[in-house]
């Protein structure tokens, strides 16, 4: 859909008629991504390890009026990357949007990170977004949309030891834009990834008390975290055609953090 198209601006980024595909859909900003996507119109495939709880987040799609199938998923497994995309053709025939939101955040000094704690989380976060794109990438046609949920850890630092978390982050950034080279102009599939600062969600639970406080809240200009919804309005933005000549970019919404 054009501008010229649409009855109103408001209409592009409507997803009516789409199929989205959501890994880490059990938990955190994953449920928030597949609620607004229903809300906007989509159909959503769920993707996640922990089965039991993608039945709430499936009763939530169904509940914004939409269609929702759920596929337990190790993205780390390129057959399970597979599975889950054949499970959306299968279901509703077609691919429109992937969000790759499947992650983990880990702190531990760099003196004492092991190689099998550093490779675990370069195998989620960064390789399996690949699989999950490639996987998606063989079954989409022109303009469809892939975002990458980053962090504003691969653009910064954030006082805590991450090294792993913010190489996988950053590689993420890479891969977006060499997809993006590689399959705007010849698939018209546009890549672009989120940078999101800090939300509540079960992953910043894992901070110590006082940490957003001493550390984040004084550098954010916003002076709060974020809301779920003001995250997912903005995937809203780069799955939809709203963004159609937007890709390759990193998109941050993290409240003027990394201006201060």
């Amino acid at each position: 859909m054009t501008q010229s198209d649409a009855s109103s601006i408001l209409d592009l980024f409507r997803l009516d008629g789409r199929v989205a595909v959501v890994t880490g859909a059990s938990s955190g900003l994953g449920v928030g991504f597949a609620q607004a996507l229903a809300q906007a119109g989509a159909d959503v495939v769920l993707g996640a390890r922990r089965e039991d709880r993608l039945a709430e987040t499936k009763a939530l799609v169904e509940a914004a009026g939409r269609r929702a199938v759920a596929v337990r998923t190790d993205v780390t497994n390129p057959d399970d990357c597979k599975a889950l995309v054949q499970a959306a053709v299968d279901s509703f025939g077609r691919v429109d949007i992937l969000v790759n939101n499947a992650g983990v955040g880990t702190a531990v000094p760099a003196t004492r990170e092991t190689p099998e704690q550093f490779r675990s989380v370069i195998d989620l976060n960064l390789n399996g977004c690949y699989w999950m794109a490639q996987a998606c990438a063989a079954h989409m046609q022109p303009g469809s949309s892939i975002i990458n949920v980053s962090s504003i850890l691969g653009l910064t630092t954030a006082g805590l030891p991450q090294a792993a978390y913010a190489s996988s982050k950053a590689g993420l950034i890479g891969l977006t834009r060499d997809l993006a080279q590689q399959w705007t102009g010849r698939k018209g599939i546009r890549v672009n990834a989120l940078a999101p600062g800090f939300f509540a969600s079960e992953m910043t639970e894992q901070y110590a008390d006082g940490y957003f406080e001493s550390t984040v809240l004084p550098r954010t200009l916003a002076g709060r975290l974020g809301r779920t919804e003001e995250l997912s309005a903005a995937l809203i933005f780069l799955a939809s055609d709203a963004s159609s000549y937007v890709t390759g970019i990193t998109l941050p919404v993290e409240g003027g953090l990394l201006t201060s």
